[in-house]
C-alpha cells in the first residue's frame, strides 16, 4: 500500500531511481494505492544523462508492494520492496523492467509492462 509522501523505487530504466508519491489517482478520497493503481510521482533521485530528471512530475503504476496482496483464488503475494514503473501515456517510459511483476498488472491492461518484465509471478 502506497500513500501520499511514500518514497518508492523505480523498476524500469527510464533514469529515475527513487520517486515520491504525491497523489493517488482514482477518486477524490482514495487514500492508498495497491498493485495496478496509478499514482502521480515526483522524481527524487535520478541517473545523469537519462530521459527522466530530478523534480520531474510523472505518472506511474504500482507494480510491487510489501503489504500482502490477496488474489482471487485466496492466495497472498507480497514483495520485498515497493516499486513503480513510470508511464508515458499507458506505455512504460523505459525499455526494460527489472524484478518480478505480478500477473495482476497484465489483467489491469498493462500488457507491455508484463511482456518486458523478467519474471511474471
Amino acid at each position: 500500500m502506497l500513500q501520499l509522501r511514500s518514497i518508492v523505487g523505480v523498476a524500469d530504466n527510464s533514469g529515475a531511481k527513487r520517486v515520491g508519491v504525491f497523489k493517488v489517482l482514482g477518486g477524490s478520497r482514495k487514500r492508498y494505492a495497491r498493485i495496478g493503481d496509478l499514482v502521480v510521482v515526483s522524481v527524487k533521485v535520478a541517473e545523469p544523462r537519462k530521459a527522466v530528471k530530478k523534480k520531474d512530475v510523472l505518472r506511474a503504476v504500482v507494480v510491487r508492494q510489501k503489504q500482502p496482496f490477496r488474489r482471487k483464488d485466496g492466495t497472498y503475494i507480497r514483495f520485498d520492496d515497493n516499486a513503480v514503473v513510470i508511464l508515458d501515456g499507458t506505455e512504460p517510459k523505459g525499455g526494460r523492467i527489472f524484478g518480478p511483476i505480478p500477473r495482476e498488472i497484465k489483467e489491469k491492461g498493462f500488457n507491455t509492462i508484463a511482456s518486458l518484465a523478467e519474471e511474471v509471478v
